[in-house]
């Protein structure tokens, strides 16, 4: 991957239209469009364990772990009490939409009075990122203090001037110029005040200057110049006018550190820079942007052991997604494959076979076949594969296959409304109920009362069942298809079983949906936050309920699956001929062509909430316009912002209102992560908690509003302040805008698929596993040839290949196209690489040399 990121514009540029057609653009066409650089992160925090205990008779404490880009908190896991090895088991995915040096993973002990501390970390430099792709690895957490926590980078400029002293005597004058910094991080949410100290350090001497402190600002532009003599050897001759001489090079370097003033408190070290003074050895001149780095003694420690590890997989991505016209070949492929006879031939099924983690083929291939409508008949397909190899009717779709993993996936995707309308409104009043539904007996509290507790748990898990059977209709069409084909299949296979063609349907809809939903709301977006310990614990107790409700083998056989004597008995409650019919009901309705989410519905579609921050509409009592904390909720209808979760709106702005929603530079308030939404009335001004989070919003916020008429041709990337727009200084609050609207993105407001990202994915898949796929292609020969296996068994005993002739030909069409991919991609590279000079803005000294 390349370190050399692009522009943060590049970052939010426009999507690229769907392609209208397969034919392949001139070579050289990609250098006139627009190639888009994005960038994504998906994994896991899995488990810390040894983590430094507290020195008192407590040793445990209440940990949670935070993903920082550089600085900046991106995602806060939930808090596990009374723990030195805390089980986190949380799954992240979000798109990165800037430039990042580290990514580091936080771990902290929670402080209810004061703030929390952080135990240690960890911090993997960008470039390296792709060494941990897809495995779960232990990281030893790393010492965490103020000098070795550090971002932005610095641009400078040394010179070298001639000078002749009052006596005669010739002399260097060293010029350094601290020109502007970039990237800088916030200080307790807000701009930082930069200053920085410019040094001259050599063995016997430490010349120090400072610059002014610029306030509230993560950009300051310093522009001032500090001269240093360097003083000559006895030896110097004209010979070498205007060239430090060799004994003095290695001697003297300028060092510039970079610090946040405190006023009344103790100034923070934001990071230093040291560049030789040798690098004017061959020149008189140097101009670049450097890297901020941490101090030499910052994050080294000789008891890095002592704070414990972390467990983590993460997978980072950064594709170049060409025009659309260039993946025309590769999507015209597979999209062909629910067609191909067999299946396991199919250029989507080869894919997930020789993919490492079946996980990194199923997330783009799901999302491209649900775009082009080809899911339902890939997915069952596939699970009819599944089925063949399926011996015993209780194991029905229970492992990990491409077709469960798919399934999973869609059920993500499309699922989203339904979970929301359907677990929403009771999973708020379980979390916001402080009813105990605790019934093991191990962990009751003192004063608790079991059969209390029992009649909570089953007041929930009845109202969240009556309310799962009651909401079929709501159940999303792809869905119900491919719960028709599934049910269909499975009675098919194992005609001798009448429960078989529930189960096969139960255990997506129940094991694999609610069930999963129920226990990690926050997961799903169906709460803001993570639940506490004890709702936790109740979820989870509900969650098991209802897997084991919705297993028609369990209820059927009067037996369920729990190993816990307290969970059984609890159960018999609901063996009863009810449930059993009522499930029944349910699946039929799910699974039935017949049953379609209603078309005429006219329930809004909520498509995300979250806690921000709005400048004020109006002027306050003194005449100056704050920031508040807001609750903010979008559906397909309009925006609102609320004091607190389900309060009345303060606000709201009709959807069909809204003109268009962009950044706004930092500049304009001095804070980072702030949007517009410009509607016809006067824009609001929000600030989000991070740059994700930015991003998620202005995404779909212009999605839900793409199809608007009047929407805005252009706009003001800055501010209205004191009578005029701070970017071009139009005194009119109603002047045009002076630069280019974003362009349009996808349309759909439920699923956000940009095809032509999801096909680039897909071919940096297959150039990933060209190795494999080179196996395969041997295998099929083999076959072919021998009629049955003739080498050793593990050289392709891995690989489905029902049909090695059409399988074989599959693979010569995919390396076909993979190679013509490759042209323009390297084209790009190198255009990328020439235009990022080491030494520039976007390639600055300190990072990965381009």
């Amino acid at each position: 991957m390349a370190a050399a990121a692009a522009a943060p514009d590049a970052v939010a540029a426009s999507e690229a239209p769907a392609a209208t057609a397969t034919a392949e653009p001139e070579a050289g066409d990609e250098d006139n469009r627009e190639v888009r650089v994005l960038q994504s992160l998906r994994g896991k925090i899995c488990e810390a364990k040894n983590l430094l205990p507290y020195l008192g008779p407590n040793k445990m404490r209440d940990c949670f772990c935070t993903i920082n880009l550089d600085q900046e908190e991106v995602y806060r896991t939930q808090v596990v009490e009374k723990s030195l090895s805390p089980f986190f088991s949380e799954e992240f995915y979000f798109d990165i939409p800037r430039t990042f040096q580290y990514l580091s993973f936080y771990v902290y002990d929670k402080n209810v009075l004061q703030r929390d501390l952080r135990i240690g970390k960890v911090a993997i430099k960008k470039e390296d990122l792709c060494n941990h792709s897809g495995k779960e690895t232990w990281f030893s957490l790393q010492p965490i203090d103020s000098n070795s926590e550090v971002q932005g980078k610095v641009h400078l400029e040394l010179k070298l001037n001639e000078l002749i002293t009052e006596n005669g005597t010739v002399c260097q004058q060293l010029v350094v110029h601290i020109k502007a910094c970039h990237g800088l991080p916030l200080i307790n949410g807000q701009s930082c005040d930069p200053y920085a100290t410019v040094s001259l350090v050599g063995p016997s001497r430490n010349d120090q200057k400072k610059t002014k402190v610029k306030k509230k600002t993560s950009n300051p532009q310093f522009n001032e110049i500090f001269y240093f003599e360097v003083t000559r050897s006895s030896s110097y001759t004209r010979k070498s006018q205007f060239q430090v001489e060799e004994e003095d090079i290695e001697k003297l370097e300028i060092r510039i550190d970079l610090w946040n003033n405190g006023n009344l408190v103790q100034d923070i070290f934001l990071g230093e820079i040291k560049v030789p003074v040798n690098v004017l050895r061959n020149d008189t001149s140097h101009q670049a942007w450097y890297l901020l780095q941490p101090r030499d003694n910052g994050n080294k420690s000789s008891k890095t052991d002592d704070l414990g590890s972390l467990r983590l997989n993460i997978c980072y991505t950064e594709d170049y997604v060409l025009p659309s016209e260039y993946y025309g070949p590769l999507k015209t492929l597979l999209l062909k494959s629910p067609d191909v006879q067999p299946i396991s031939a199919s250029a989507a099924y080869i894919l997930g076979e020789i993919c490492r983690d079946k996980n990194d083929a199923v997330l783009p291939l799901v999302r491209l076949l649900l775009h082009h409508d080809k899911l339902v008949p890939f997915a069952t397909a596939v699970a009819e594969l599944d089925l063949k190899d399926t011996q015993d009717a209780n194991t029905i779709f229970r492992g990990n296959s491409l077709a469960t993993r798919c399934l999973d996936e869609m059920m993500k995707i499309v699922g989203g409304h339904y979970l929301k309308v359907t677990l929403k409104p009771i999973l708020d009043e379980i979390c916001e109920s402080s009813k105990s539904c605790e019934i093991d007996p191990i962990r009751l509290k003192e004063g608790d009362n079991v059969e209390n507790n029992k009649e909570n748990l089953r007041y929930y898990v009845d109202k969240l069942f009556s309310t799962i059977i009651q909401s079929s209709m709501s159940c999303p069409t792809v869905m119900c298809d491919i719960f028709y084909s599934l049910r269909q299949m499975a009675a098919q296979r194992f005609p001798n079983d009448p429960h078989v063609q529930y189960s096969a349907v139960s255990s997506f809809v129940f094991l694999r949906f609610f069930a999963v939903a129920v226990v990690s709301p926050h997961t799903f977006h169906l709460r803001p936050h993570h639940p506490d310990a004890p709702t936790i614990r109740t979820l989870t107790l509900i969650s098991k309920t209802i897997q084991t409700l919705g297993s028609w083998g369990s209820l059927s056989k009067s037996k369920s699956s729990f190993k816990e004597t307290f969970m059984c008995e609890f159960f018999k409650m609901f063996q009863e001929e009810g449930y059993i019919l009522a499930v029944k009901k349910f699946l039929d309705e799910i699974s039935s062509t017949e049953t379609k989410e209603s078309s005429g519905t006219s329930e809004p579609v909520h498509l995300k909430e979250g806690e921000m921050y709005k400048r004020a509409q109006g002027r306050t009592r003194i005449g100056k316009k704050n920031f508040k904390k807001r609750w903010f909720c979008l559906t397909s209808r309009e925006l609102t912002y609320h004091k607190q979760p389900g309060k009345d709106a303060l606000y709201t702005i009709p959807v069909k209102n809204i003109l268009a929603v962009e950044k706004l530079e930092d500049s304009s308030f001095n804070k980072k992560n702030m949007f517009q939404v410009i509607h016809t009335e006067k824009p609001l001004y929000v600030q989000a908690n991070n740059c994700v989070e930015a991003n998620e919003w202005i995404d779909v916020l212009c999605r839900v509003s793409r199809c608007n008429q009047n929407r805005l041709s252009s706009y003001h990337p800055s501010a209205y302040l004191n009578g005029s727009w701070l970017c071009c200084q139009e005194t009119s609050e109603h002047a045009l805008g002076c630069k280019p609207c974003t362009a349009g993105v996808p349309a759909d407001i439920q699923i956000d698929i940009d095809e032509d990202r999801e096909t680039e994915r897909i071919y940096s898949l297959f150039t990933l596993s060209l190795l494999k796929l080179q196996k395969m292609e041997e295998a099929c020969g083999t076959i072919a040839v021998y009629q049955g296996p003739q080498k050793e068994p593990d050289d392709y005993s891995n690989f489905v290949i029902e049909d090695s002739v059409t399988t074989f030909k599959t693979i010569q069409q995919i390396k076909s196209i993979i190679e013509k991919l490759d042209e323009p991609h390297e084209k790009y590279r190198k255009k990328r690489s020439s235009s990022a000079k080491y030494g520039s803005k976007d390639n600055p000294i300190g990072g990965k040399a381009s």
